[in-house]
């Protein structure tokens, strides 16, 4: 985290050097506290104290043997085990967690079976202060946002100084912001076609429940777009897994998906056993394939009377892509200006078919 994401010579070699340099000045244990103080455990929560008052509304004192498996379960893939968003996973994660610590001699079998039977208490919404739950939004960028400015004005105290930050921004606008950037997105990218399955993995006769939810580790669901594992396909249907349970998708829900289910579509595209898929609910009418778009796009509205920023949506999903497109894209303002632009000849009697001279105007001094 002191370095960027770039892939490149350079930033390995600073990568090395600052390994030596922390090598040198902190002990292990002090790099193993620098570390779970800052990794990111998803719900925007950075470090376990976070993540434990995030995920259970409760400092990290607080909380119980099963709690602390289920946290400790989250480095691996944050989004994947996360316990609001894919509860069934979190917890094999963490019934594994609670077996290699009496393996290891960090737990008895007393206390083992104990956490088993603990039922799983999570608190939906993002991160909140003193132990307070916070209205669920979907407003990460925005927090994202806040959260940058905070580090820059406080430094890394902003993490323990239990800041409240006020936004100008109101649930409604921001909820009909999001769904109408995801919808408008999604139509776009429907449009252009189904691209087949993400990926491909070897399924073995027999997987039982636990193994196929590992396949599905690594794809985690963005919203409504759920991953899922092909068991069997057809033209006239398709069987998924996920989460322990099985899905028959037929009629109207194979329609998208429909030239890669074909015995002529491409090996490396067609839908079929052992494809990693996307479904969606169609709510009473059953599940669908889709696909992530590989569009983005940006939204922001703003009062005109004041100013604020009532709605900011950055991208399609901040957890697979936390570049915000409204900070950060440094976009050419010029589509951003016609509206404006257009209306006030509107607004002066200009029609669509007004010709106006695309040239030099000289007046006499």
């Amino acid at each position: 985290f002191f370095l960027s994401r770039e892939k490149t010579y350079n930033r390995k070699l600073y990568e090395i050097l600052l390994a030596l340099k922390i090598e040198r000045n902190l002990s292990k244990d002090q790099i193993l506290e620098l570390y779970i103080n800052q990794i990111y455990l998803g719900q925007r929560a950075y470090g376990f104290s976070a993540a434990a008052r995030a995920y259970f509304g409760k400092p990290l004192s607080e909380i119980s043997l099963a709690e602390a498996a289920m946290l400790a379960g989250l480095p691996k893939a944050p989004s994947a085990y996360n316990p609001i968003a894919n509860p069934s996973r979190a917890t094999l994660r963490q019934h594994y967690v609670l077996r290699r610590m009496v393996e290891a001699g960090f737990s008895d079998n007393a206390s083992y079976q104990k956490a088993l039977k603990e039922p799983l208490r999570t608190q939906t919404g993002s991160v909140a202060r003193n132990g307070g739950n916070s209205t669920p939004m979907h407003g990460d960028y925005v927090a994202e946002m806040a959260r940058q400015i905070a580090v820059e004005q406080f430094g890394e105290e902003a993490y323990q100084l239990g800041i409240k930050i006020v936004t100008t921004i109101t649930r409604d606008d921001q909820e009909a912001a999001y769904a109408a950037l995801r919808k408008g997105v999604m139509d776009y990218d429907r449009r252009h076609g189904y691209r087949g399955p993400e990926r491909f993995v070897e399924l073995p006769q027999g997987a039982d429940a636990e193994a196929l939810d590992d396949i599905l580790a690594d794809s985690s669901d963005h919203d409504d777009l759920l991953a899922a594992v092909v068991l069997e396909a057809s033209p006239s249907g398709v069987k998924v897994f996920r989460r322990g349970e099985t899905y028959d998708i037929t009629g109207d829900g194979l329609r998208f998906a429909a030239p890669m289910l074909s015995e002529k579509s491409p090996q490396t595209r067609r839908v079929r056993r052992g494809a990693v898929i996307r479904i969606r609910s169609m709510e009473k009418q059953g599940w669908e394939i889709a696909q992530l778009p590989e569009v983005e796009a940006a939204l922001v509205s703003v009062d005109p009377h004041t100013g604020a920023v009532r709605a900011l949506v950055g991208g399609f999903d901040f957890n697979s892509n936390k570049y915000n497109h409204v900070t950060q894209a440094q976009r050419q303002p010029g589509s951003s200006f016609k509206p404006f632009i257009y209306s006030a000849g509107l607004e002066r009697g200009y029609s669509p078919g007004t010709l106006i001279e695309d040239e030099p105007l000289y007046f006499p001094a």
